[in-house]
C-alpha cells in the first residue's frame, strides 16, 4: 500500500482527531528572540480550574509540533498548561541553511540562547511547576539547558534523546574530525546524507525508523501537505559537526554528574536514529534518573507509536511527575 493511500484512508478513519486539527483552546502565535528572529509557538489556553502545572515541549530535529498535538492536548486534558515551540530554522520558523529543505545551524548554543531566554519568559507567564520535554534532538538541548544552569524545571523529561549517534563503534572524536573536515571542504551548509530522489519527498522506509503506528505516521505526510513550509529533509554537515561537538560537551567528567534535577528517560534499544548504550549511560551518570527502557515494539519515536506503547510512555511520565513535580 502507497503512503498515498495510507494517508487517505488514515484521514478518513480519523475524521476531526486533533491529531490533525489546532484545538480550538490552543493558539498559534509568534515569540521573537533576542536578535528578533521569529520563532512560532503554540498554547493551550489555561485549564478549567486549578491547573496541573505547565509543560514546554521542545521537539526533535526536522520536527514540527504539529505531529506531537496528540499527545500535547492529552497533557492539557490532564490539567497542564501546555506550550511547545519550533527550533529556530526549523518547521515554521525559517531557515537557517540555502535552502528549504536542509536543516542547518551553526553551533547549538545559539538554540540554547533561545531556550533560555523563551524559559525565563514562558515561566513567568505560567503556573506553576514547570516541566520540560524533550524529543530526540529537543531531549538533548533540554538537558545540556539543564547541565549550563539555564533553565531549571522541577522535573525533566526526554524521549529518544539525541546523546549518542550511528555508528555506535566509531568514537565520537573520530566522528567529530570528519565533520570538521567535511564542513571545511566545501559550504558547511550542504545536506551532509542523502534523503529522497525528489527533495521535499519522504524518504521510502522511513516509517520503520519512527513507529509502527500507520496512521500517527501519515498524519505527518498529511501535515506537509497541508503546511509546506514545516517539510525538512537531511542534517547539513554544519549541523553534523554542531551535533557531535555538542555530545562530547555532555560527555566531560562531571557534567552530568551535576544535574541534581528529577530526570526520566524513555528510549528504545531498537533504535536506529539514537544510540541507546549512551542514553544508558547518561541514565546511569545522571544523580536522579529513571530510565524506561522498550525493546522492538518500540522505534524512535514513542510519542507517536501505537497505543500498547504509548500508553505505557504516558503512564510513567504521569507517574513520575505526580512524584517528581506535584501539584501545588
Amino acid at each position: 500500500m502507497s503512503l498515498d493511500t495510507v494517508c487517505e484512508a488514515a484521514e478518513k478513519d480519523l475524521g476531526a482527531n486533533d491529531r490533525r486539527a489546532i484545538a480550538a483552546d490552543a493558539r498559534e502565535s509568534r515569540w521573537l528572540a533576542a536578535d528578533g528572529h521569529a520563532i512560532r509557538r503554540i498554547d493551550w489556553a489555561e485549564p478549567a480550574g486549578k491547573p496541573r502545572g505547565s509543560i514546554l515541549f521542545m521537539p526533535g530535529r526536522g520536527d514540527a509540533y504539529e505531529k506531537y498535538l496528540e499527545t500535547l492536548g492529552y497533557w492539557h486534558a490532564q490539567g497542564w498548561r501546555v506550550t511547545a515551540a519550533d527550533w529556530r530554522g526549523q518547521a515554521g520558523s525559517g531557515r537557517l541553511g540555502t535552502d528549504a529543505v536542509t536543516g542547518h545551524v551553526d553551533d547549538f548554543a545559539i538554540w540554547i540562547a533561545d531556550l533560555a531566554r523563551f524559559w525565563a519568559e514562558w515561566k513567568k507567564e505560567t503556573p506553576g511547576p514547570h516541566v520540560l520535554v524533550g524529543h530526540s534532538m529537543g531531549g538533548h538541548l533540554v538537558l545540556r539547558a539543564l547541565v549550563e544552569r539555564k533553565v531549571d524545571p522541577e522535573a525533566l523529561v526526554m524521549t529518544a534523546p539525541m546523546l549518542g549517534l550511528h555508528p555506535r563503534f566509531v568514537p565520537s572524536g573520530v566522528l567529530l574530525a570528519a565533520a570538521q573536515l567535511m564542513s571545511v571542504l566545501g559550504d558547511p551548509r550542504r545536506p551532509a546524507w542523502k534523503w529522497s530522489e525528489k527533495p521535499g519527498q519522504l524518504p521510502r522506509g522511513r516509517a520503520n525508523l519512527l513507529t509502527h503506528d500507520a496512521e500517527r505516521y501519515a498524519d505527518e505526510h498529511w501535515w506537509r501537505e497541508v503546511r509546506p513550509e514545516l517539510v525538512m529533509g537531511p542534517g547539513s554537515w554544519g549541523w553534523t559537526r554542531a551535533a557531535i561537538a555538542s555530545i562530547r560537551l555532555l560527555e566531560r567528567p562531571g557534567a552530568l554528574e551535576s544535574v541534581q534535577t528529577p530526570v526520566l528517560i524513555l528510549a528504545t534499544d531498537a533504535d536506529r536514529l539514537v544510540e541507546y548504550g549512551a542514553i544508558e549511560r547518561a541514565a546511569q551518570r545522571l544523580p536522579h534518573a529513571k530510565l524506561i527502557r522498550f525493546g522492538a515494539e518500540a522505534r524512535h519515536e514513542i510519542l507517536r507509536e501505537a497505543d500498547a506503547v504509548r500508553d505505557v510512555a504516558l503512564a510513567a511520565i504521569g507517574d513520575f511527575l505526580d512524584r517528581t513535580a506535584p501539584a501545588r
